[in-house]
């Protein structure tokens, strides 16, 4: 974390804001150094870099705002992300503080190490204290108690800085959720600078640590592109824009009025790129939407520039027109310099120890041969992109991780030079199958693809509930595998056929008349709570009628998934709708959101974590309370049986058998399709094998691999219990209850 005890604040450096900072010189141990990465020492904390980014308030002179009027330029130039990187950046240079970690190589396992449990928070939805901001909350020194009770180790915050866009003087809202970035200075709605410090601080002081958002591949239309469209210095680098001369204005479209920009259309598209302006259509349009967005280019109005000389530009954006795209291979650099800049004031400035990469497979682009759509994914740049993004933050201490839905291919190749960790999207919605259809083939079919692609369970984040839907879009299956075939159901598919099947099975399971309160986003998948999954696979079709019986059967299967993504290698990441056992919003408490066609609203109702008891909004926020299941964490805590409890429990023998950081070495079959067993190497040597029953009920049978050496002793881990012995046949005997898992050591166990 940052040290902020021996920073300068900038009003002390107005005369110099680009002055280096002091640094501790490094203690002559650390000369005794190998190149090996394991080598490393640990690093005094004196040594993490330290910068500070300006404090600028902003002022509104009731001057004209365009590039004519010198005033304007300097407040917009005062405002920029461009701006706040370079003086971060001096702050940095030639400093010995910048060469204390490794960095060339991911290294999922010290990420881990650092924080192998996540709280996924999500700032409309978090109620506070009256009065209290949403950063000062995930400060607060008694949740954090309380997280370390349970085994929380990391906050992911999301995206808290501000956006939007720059209308003349006036601030613009943001059009996505706060990922259209215009500045490093953190969004009032959301709290203060000062807020996030403590809150990291706070985080530190119970041995956390807190992860933060950029977005390497758009901003919003701020300070930045508000001046790239003035053409002053090399903000225009920025950017993937293109200076169109007046001559051929009559190849753009006109813009309508109160807007600055016009989405054109394919056949100007056409018209631009056999003109020579812009490489034309890409491989896909995200988003795409008739008369809204035909294509991924807008032309701006025309805008006058620091001469005086109007200008009108074509920009690139893979996503919104108010995003537009950052262009990291111009001459300038101006866009890596920016993307690195907001990196760096997290992680040195803020005090952040990681951060999550947003959209950061679309950072490359280029023309294709005639007649063909552009090279826009999959581009080898993005891949050197994201290796420096990655670098970057391991060379000040931080870890980074993706959240992009990939093939396992393309997981595996990211690994190897790019972001520490990845999302799970290989299993994600292969453990929501098997809870459905009370059947694991499917998820022990992505387990096995992952290990023969080499990708390292460890290495991934194993979420239960986060903002976004249940997403099934089975990417492995439907683009590089699509005709490749799997042996699934006792058929023989193709990638194409498993995923329509898949889908098709979470569909009737989990939506419908199955369960009418969940439902379908786009194509992506379903709009649902983790305790609305369980509710529709238990039959539960009136929400407001659960008995407490059924609560008790709710919470269980909730821990049975809770165990999947904790006993295996990897981060484990949950939210608060998970602690509190949300249930989703009525679709009348959320209809004016859901008539735009964005089903998420439902599964993002507001809860209560710390029981403070009041219909604050945070942010602004105008959604509904959810209805929970459980009770706020202080009264969980108090109860042995609650959810909150119980997990805690899950998390130390997670935590001091070292399953995190362990090594997945089998998944065998199993004697009922609804088991599930996992066989790890510990990071000990020991064997630990975790074994779920995802069906409905009481299960007994052999748990066989070749991995397991016979005549030793199976213990649980949770009791200390023997249980059984491995016979000749590398096997043993185990039954479970319904909807239960355990975890057990192979081998004699230390002080037993």
């Amino acid at each position: 974390m940052t040290d902020l005890t021996g920073s300068k604040n900038m009003d002390e450096r107005q005369g110099d804001p680009a002055e280096p900072q002091e640094t501790e010189p490094a203690p002559s141990h650390a000369l005794d150094i190998t190149f090996d990465e394991q080598f490393y020492p640990a690093r005094p904390r004196p040594l993490r870099p330290t910068a500070r980014r300006r404090e600028h308030i902003a002022g509104q002179p009731p001057f004209q705002a365009d590039g004519r009027n010198k005033v304007y330029v300097e407040w917009l130039r005062n405002q920029s992300m461009l701006g706040d990187a370079d003086v971060l950046a001096r702050q940095l240079s030639g400093q010995a503080s910048m060469w204390q970690n490794p960095y060339a190589f991911p290294n999922p396992r010290a990420a881990v190490e650092r924080a192998s449990v996540w709280f996924t928070a999500y700032p409309l939805s978090f109620i506070t204290k009256p009065g209290q901001s949403f950063l000062a909350a995930l400060g607060d020194r008694d949740m954090w108690e309380a997280f370390q009770r349970i085994g929380i180790k990391a906050i992911h915050t999301g995206p808290v800085k501000r956006a939007g866009g720059l209308d003349g003087w006036e601030h613009t809202p943001s059009i996505d959720g706060h990922f259209d970035r215009i500045s490093m200075a953190i969004d009032p709605s959301f709290g203060t600078v000062e807020e996030f410090r403590a809150m990291c601080e706070a985080a530190q002081a119970h041995g956390g640590t807190i992860i933060d958002d950029i977005v390497p591949g758009h901003t919003g239309k701020g300070a930045d592109f508000r001046l790239a469209e003035m053409n002053y210095r090399d903000y225009p680098g920025i950017y993937h824009m293109i200076d169109i001369p007046e001559a051929d204005w009559h190849l753009l479209p006109d813009v309508p009025e109160g807007e600055d920009s016009v989405n054109i259309d394919s056949r100007t598209e056409s018209a631009l790129q056999e003109a020579g302006y812009i490489i034309g259509q890409l491989q896909r349009v995200i988003f795409y939407e008739p008369g809204v967005k035909e294509t991924n280019w807008s032309a701006t109005r025309p805008v006058y520039d620091t001469t005086g000389k109007l200008r009108r530009w074509v920009y690139l954006h893979y996503f919104k027109s108010g995003q537009p795209s950052i262009n990291w291979l111009d001459p300038t650099f101006a866009g890596m310099r920016l993307v690195m800049g907001d990196a760096l004031h997290s992680l040195v400035d803020l005090g952040t120890g990681a951060l999550r990469l947003d959209a950061n497979g679309f950072l490359g682009v280029e023309k294709s041969a005639e007649e063909s759509p552009a090279w826009s994914e999959g581009h080898p740049l993005s891949e050197a992109a994201n290796q420096l993004l990655g670098s970057m933050v391991r060379k000040v201490g931080g870890f980074t991780f993706q959240e992009l839905n990939l093939s396992i291919d393309d997981i595996k190749a990211t690994s190897e030079t790019g972001p520490d960790l990845s999302y799970d999207f290989v299993t994600r919605p292969a453990y929501h199958h098997a809870l459905v259809t009370a059947d694991t083939e499917f998820l022990r079919l992505t387990l096995r693809l992952a290990m023969d692609a080499g990708v390292d369970q460890a290495s991934l984040v194993h979420a239960l509930q986060n903002h976004d839907e249940l997403t099934y879009e089975l990417v492995h299956f439907t683009t590089k595998h699509r005709d490749d075939h799997f042996d699934l159901a006792g058929l023989r598919m193709t990638g194409f056929e498993v995923a329509d099947k898949i889908q098709g099975d979470l569909r009737k399971g989990i939506t419908g008349q199955a369960a009418p309160y969940n439902l379908l986003f786009t194509t992506n998948g379903i709009a649902c709570t983790t305790a609305s999954v369980i509710t529709a696979v238990l039959g539960i079709k009136d929400l407001s009628a659960i008995t407490g019986e059924q609560k008790r059967q709710i919470r269980d299967v909730h821990l049975l998934l809770a165990m999947y993504n904790a006993l295996q290698p990897g981060v484990f990441a949950l939210s608060g709708w998970d602690l509190c056992g949300a249930l989703p919003l009525g679709r009348d408490q959320v209809s004016e959101l859901l008539s735009k066609g964005d089903t998420r609203w439902i599964n993002r109702g507001r809860h209560d974590l710390m029981g403070h008891g009041t219909a604050g909004e945070p942010g602004g926020s105008a959604l509904p309370k959810a209805q929970t299941l459980y009770e706020t964490l202080p009264e969980q805590l108090l109860d042995e049986h609650s959810f909150a409890s119980r997990l805690a429990r899950i998390l130390r023998v997670r935590e001091d058998l070292g399953i995190a950081k362990s090594e997945l070495i089998d998944v065998p079959d199993v004697s009922h399709r609804g088991l599930l067993v996992m066989v790890h190497r510990l990071p000990s040597g020991q064997l630990q094998i975790t074994v779920l029953n995802f069906s409905p009920e009481d299960v007994a049978g052999s748990v066989h691999s070749p991995t397991l050496p016979t005549d030793e002793t199976v213990t649980d881990a949770f009791t200390g219990e023997k249980i059984s012995t491995v016979d000749d046949l590398h096997s043993f005997y185990i039954s479970l209850p319904p909807y239960t898992g355990t975890a057990l050591l192979i081998g004699s166990v230390e002080g037993a």
